[in-house]
């Protein structure tokens, strides 16, 4: 077996990071940004919230269980980088079907490892998310934070158009069909859909480019905006089409990108956390009961609360950094949350935001047939 290549880590900065090259060997770029969860990174590799991002796992051994073909929450992983203190080469679990190492190489996902990855997030939680390099061809920091600086930046990118569907397609309901939910695909995760199915909906997920009209003419029972990546500022287009559906008086449940889509559609404005809330455990407290949640998160955007007009009541807060986390339209069958109910990977705490959704659609087929 061949030694390891040594690797580079490049912050945009001038921070550097000298580790081992694992996964596929080459350069590339992005955000640089951590997540906490210890376990679930088949799942965050598969999120396609992470595009254009280098994600750091702060636990310090990943990959000790492998990778399988279950766990995957989309139909390819869509990080930039893969930033780890110890990559295991061996996957001790019945379930696996490979290695973390040979996954990345068969996706051509670079890696780096043997870095001291506590700095790294020190760094970033100092400073904030940062633009990144990691290269196994190029030796010298200087010549490598050069073409960092050349990479965009992530305000005022749109990246939903990057990893949306190409074309429509349908998840067919789990049992008898009660109702049909159209999912507008910023990026969506599988989980979700599965989540919609279970509870007997028919979701028909379309590009994120779609019109209000097009979907009107599938005559939905409801709609539900999914997570992505990228700036919601960027998104002018699609907040226009998602206002035109709430004027129609569609049911919508958002959530993390679909959420602060809802926020904009509602007249709110948007805003660049410093280092975004990425990982399995941030409590979130629901304002109406008091009941505090542990929840799954991937974002670095928010939903600023002062831009946000009378009829939309802020529901559930971030007990971290008090960030707004949940939303609702006051007289339109409307809201959103900011993090993950369908869990994959995190705690199963808010999955109850599915069946809410249900049983507005429920109540909307009650009151017409009444």
């Amino acid at each position: 077996m061949s030694l390891p290549k040594r690797s580079l880590l490049v912050l945009e900065d001038g921070r550097s990071f000298k580790g081992l090259s694992f996964g596929a060997e080459g350069e590339t770029f992005g955000e640089m940004v951590f997540n906490t969860s210890m376990t679930g990174y088949q799942e965050i590799l598969t999120d396609p919230s992470y595009a254009g991002q280098i994600v750091c796992m702060t636990y310090p051994l990943i990959g000790n269980y492998g990778v399988n073909e279950e766990d995957v929450e989309s139909r390819r992983p869509w990080v930039e980088g893969f930033v780890v203190r110890e990559a295991s080469r061996i996957a001790s679990s019945w379930r696996a079907t490979e290695t973390l190492d040979s996954y990345l190489k068969r996706y051509k996902i670079v890696g780096i490892e043997h870095i001291d990855t506590r700095a790294l997030v020190r760094h970033i939680r100092d400073k904030g998310a940062m633009r990144a390099g990691i290269s196994s061809a190029e030796t010298d920091a200087d010549s490598l934070l050069e073409k960092v600086l050349a990479c965009p930046e992530m305000k005022n990118r749109e990246l939903a158009s990057a990893v949306t569907t190409g074309k429509t397609y349908v998840v067919e309901a789990e049992g008898p069909e009660r109702f049909h939910v159209v999912c507008y695909d910023f990026g969506v995760k599988t989980n979700s859909l599965r989540n919609f199915a279970r509870g007997g909906c028919r979701v028909t997920v379309v590009p994120a480019d779609t019109t209000a009209e097009e979907v009107l003419a599938m005559d939905p029972d409801g709609i539900f905006l999914s997570n992505g990546p990228g700036d919601p500022a960027a998104m002018k287009s699609t907040v226009a089409e998602i206002r035109k559906l709430a004027e129609n008086r569609l049911p919508m449940f958002g959530i993390c990108l679909g959420h602060q889509v809802l926020g904009q559609t509602f007249g709110g404005g948007t805003f660049k956390l410093k280092f975004g809330h990425r990982g399995g455990n941030q409590p979130i407290k629901d304002l109406a009961s008091g009941k505090v949640e542990i929840t799954s998160h991937n974002h670095g955007f928010a939903v600023d609360p002062d831009s946000l007009g009378p009829e939309v009541e802020i529901t559930h807060i971030n007990l971290n950094d008090g960030t707004v986390a949940g939303i609702r339209h006051k007289s339109l069958p409307v809201f959103s949350v900011q993090y993950h109910p369908e869990a994959a990977p995190g705690p199963h705490d808010a999955e109850h935001h599915f069946a809410r959704f249900i049983k507005i659609l429920e109540d909307k087929k009650m009151a017409v047939g009444s």
